[in-house]
């Protein structure tokens, strides 16, 4: 049996060995340098497709930024749809007293950047690529940010009061998260990317009150097609994050999909060269079109 952290190394190293690949077109969505959504016009000739919102991972911190998924954006661009890639701000550089590395998240601005950006897609999509048909919306993320695209699908049922809230859900076809951070109590249980979660959400104080807006486990059912893709290989975000929010849903008295992987970690999923990510690409595409 292979080596579980020597095959995670290799898997990592596979998926960010693609040269960045550059966006046909990049609008704002706001004023700060973060609030930007990098677009990628499908190749293929349809005259209407699908629009894909794209939210990366990186444990939410400021050192992982979108360039990581641009190949990946632009494989799904070769598989005819239409791609937007979201950057939003994320932690800073600086670690937190007593850390020893960059903290995960700002609160709120992490999440009023995913509101903004999934709420200003229709019309920067309709300057940036016209082909893409906004009712035929897709949101997928990987790792961290396939929590915040469980998230962009829930904001129609966070708690009244809350500054995200939809009046009425989203008009998204729905959601694949891969490997996503989806249930916070099990992540923060086996300290998933080194305390991330805690993180994000800040004083020990305000973990309750935020999580409940926040903890896509809580936010359940949602009415919104979801299927979530994990590897059962991922020592990154272990198989029982995602199993929790599936039994947490399940419970709820709502199906999602669940696609696991054999053989597979944490990267393949986002890995042009993988096979993983070809399973990712159809999930999506079932969805979308």
């Amino acid at each position: 049996m292979p080596d579980p952290v020597a095959r995670d190394a290799a898997e990592e190293e596979s998926a960010f060995s693609h040269p960045p690949v550059e966006p046909d077109a990049s609008l704002p969505y706001g004023d700060h340098p973060d609030q930007l959504v990098d677009f990628y016009a499908p190749r293929g000739g349809h005259a209407s497709v699908p629009l894909v919102v794209l939210l990366h991972g990186g444990a939410w911190r400021a050192p992982y930024d979108r360039r990581h998924v641009t190949p990946f954006a632009d494989f799904l661009a070769r598989r005819g749809l239409a791609v937007a890639n979201v950057e939003y701000r994320r932690g800073r550089e600086i670690p937190g007293q007593r850390g020893s590395g960059p903290v995960a998240g700002r609160w709120p601005d992490t999440f009023d950047d995913v509101a903004a950006a999934l709420d200003a897609l229709p019309e920067l999509a309709a300057k940036a690529l016209p082909r893409a048909d906004p009712r035929r919306t897709v949101v997928t993320g990987h790792s961290a940010g396939g929590h915040l695209a469980l998230w962009a699908a829930a904001r129609h049922v966070l708690p009244a009061g809350s500054p995200w809230r939809l009046p009425a859900p989203p008009a998204l076809r729905g959601v694949v998260a891969l490997a996503p951070i989806a249930d916070f109590a099990t992540a923060a249980g086996l300290d998933v990317c080194g305390g991330a979660v805690g993180q994000l959400l800040g004083p020990e104080e305000e973990y309750e009150a935020r999580a409940a807006h926040t903890d896509p486990a809580l936010l359940l059912p949602t009415g919104i097609a979801t299927v979530v893709v994990q590897g059962r290989s991922d020592i990154v975000v272990p198989q029982a994050v995602s199993e929790a929010f599936v039994d947490a849903a399940a419970r709820a008295g709502e199906t999602v999909g669940w696609t696991l992987l054999e053989e597979v970690g944490h990267f393949p999923l986002i890995d042009p060269a993988a096979d993983a990510c070809a399973v990712v690409a159809e999930e999506i595409a079932q969805l979308a079109w």
